[in-house]
């Protein structure tokens, strides 16, 4: 079944007093279930289609339909994760937690059965009561994939979310958004640079560059994903060959290999 679907979608914006084409054309089709990575260089356009796609900035044409049916409502359907944790610092984890649920329709027992199983699930269940300056980093970011836990939502939209994190909290996220992406089964788009957080999450990555899709690749790689695993870091080389060129085609030659046929 296609969860989202986007059509000839362009969007352009002024930077600076020039003209910026952020998205050109671009056409995206992602089923329900999966796990799809989007990499690409700075300004490559991904984080603007995350947004388009969230309703959070207008396309100046193409559409985007979700489960066969356009919504100008995006909230009815996704949850966006950003690079940081966007919580408010007066509010406790559950406060902040609640603020999310506030335009739900939802009795007062399902939305505390709500939080309680978000928290669970992130490991945060204790945490409830706490501040945000009382919580490191990682646990910020928890808190952060329990409110996209508590809405509900049928696709989560991730924006570099671990990016801001110290190397070894990063690791620990990615495997805990594994864990949750196969226990709640969302569709999941993930905006990253980092190709291999992509092969180590995904089932299908994208690379994009000026606006557009310039490679889209399965994985058929087994869980749990290994990093030393031969055929990730053969992913991962693919992915980066993609994006930067192979290697081999723009080195100099070596000293003394000038003039030298084989």
């Amino acid at each position: 079944m296609i969860s989202l679907e986007v059509q000839d979608l362009s969007c352009e914006y002024t930077s600076r007093d020039r003209s910026v084409l952020a998205v050109d054309r671009l056409n995206l089709t992602v089923h329900s279930g999966t796990f799809t990575a989007i990499v690409g260089a700075s300004g490559c356009g991904k984080t603007t289609l995350l947004r388009l796609i969230a309703g959070l900035r207008r396309a100046d044409r193409g559409s985007i339909s979700f489960g066969g049916a356009a919504d100008p409502d995006r909230r009815h359907h996704a949850a966006l994760v950003f690079q940081d944790d966007r919580l408010l610092p007066w509010l406790t984890v559950r406060q902040n937690l609640l603020l999310a649920l506030r335009r739900e329709s939802l009795a007062a027992p399902e939305r505390e059965e709500r939080l309680r199983a978000a928290l669970e699930l992130v490991k945060m269940d204790r945490w409830g009561s706490a501040y945000p300056y009382q919580l490191s980093g990682g646990m910020a970011q928890r808190v952060n994939l329990a409110r996209a836990l508590c809405q509900r939502r049928s696709l989560w939209l991730l924006d570099e979310p671990f990016s801001a994190l110290d190397a070894i909290t990063r690791l620990q996220l990615q495997q805990e958004l594994s864990r949750l992406w196969e226990a709640t089964e969302p569709t999941v788009l993930l905006v990253t640079h980092d190709i291999s957080e992509a092969v180590l999450l995904a089932d299908r990555v994208l690379t994009m560059g000026e606006g557009r899709i310039l490679h889209d690749r399965a994985l058929d790689l087994a869980r749990p994903r290994r990093r030393s695993d031969p055929a990730f870091i053969a992913a991962v080389s693919t992915i980066e060959e993609s994006l930067l060129g192979d290697p081999r085609e723009t080195s100099p030659p070596r000293e003394g290999t000038e003039g030298k046929k084989g």
